[in-house]
């Protein structure tokens, strides 16, 4: 299934609005992550362990949302969007959203 940023997919027309796709995850960090990567963050650079629990994090949630809007019936999703919100000390949502849409 095809999703985009944009609000129309190249050389392909909107048939039927559907509805909001989404898909949602929550993680949280562990102790032993957290102690390398405050070492880390003392000396400097990326936090290559978090950096990657996000992009886990953020694949886990685009693919809930294609999977929501897959139920619904649609070929793709537009407009496409993410919000992340802290969930208790050491955890955070991060929510995947979109226009599910029927194309030609």
């Amino acid at each position: 299934m095809e999703y985009t940023t944009t609000e129309t997919l190249p050389r392909r027309d909107v048939e039927e609005v559907l509805g909001v796709a989404r898909g949602n995850t929550v993680r949280a960090r562990n102790v032993g992550r957290d102690i390398t990567q405050s070492l880390r963050n003392l000396i400097g650079g990326e936090l290559k362990a978090y950096s990657e629990l996000y992009s886990d994090t953020r694949d886990q949630a685009v693919e809930r949302m294609l999977e929501d809007a897959e139920s619904m019936g649609a070929d793709a999703v537009v407009n496409v969007r993410f919000e992340t919100s802290q969930i208790a000390g050491s955890s955070a949502e991060l929510l995947a959203y979109g226009t599910a849409v029927k194309i030609r």
